[in-house]
């Protein structure tokens, strides 16, 4: 249950046209933590439940803990959370043996567009596409339960 995840910039939106799906998605936070985040996600006509604990050091791991719910479930439990909401298109692209999640933002947070890449290992290597731009794995302001509390459009 711990999840291993580098993130990125996107430098265009070149990784449309080479989607395999994409995904409207809508979640919000019941706690947002650093130490413990527990979000509810609608992602298409799914809900999930989805518990993490704090990052590792260098930003790359930490502990995720995530249950299907059923829709209806997702939509009663928005109601309980903190103030703010995140809603998103995701795209998922294949690149070598890895599938990149590129997060299109919208609302406050609209012209942000991070990619995400899962791994198995710390070690493993991964083909970067010619549309991922700066890294920025364990920059807090980057993490969704962040983006909530200070949206993109606030930075200066």
């Amino acid at each position: 249950m711990i999840e291993i995840e580098r993130k990125f910039l996107v430098l265009s939106d070149a990784y449309k046209s080479e989607a395999l799906n994409q995904t409207r998605i809508i979640q919000a936070f019941l706690n947002s933590d650093k130490k413990r985040t527990v979000r509810v996600r609608l992602k298409g006509d799914s809900g999930f439940l989805t518990i993490k604990g704090p990052t590792s050091q260098d930003g790359v791991s930490r502990f995720e803990w995530e249950k299907q719910i059923s829709k209806h479930d997702a939509e009663a439990l928005l109601p309980l959370c903190e103030d703010g909401m995140i809603e998103k298109i995701r795209y998922e692209i294949q690149s070598g043996d890895h599938i990149f999640e590129v997060d299109e933002f919208f609302g406050v947070n609209a012209g942000l567009v991070v990619a995400e890449v899962e791994l198995k290992d710390l070690a493993e290597n991964i083909v970067k596409p010619n549309w991922l731009g700066e890294e920025v794995t364990g920059q807090i302001r980057y993490f969704n339960s962040q983006l909530v509390k200070h949206p993109f459009k606030s930075w200066s």
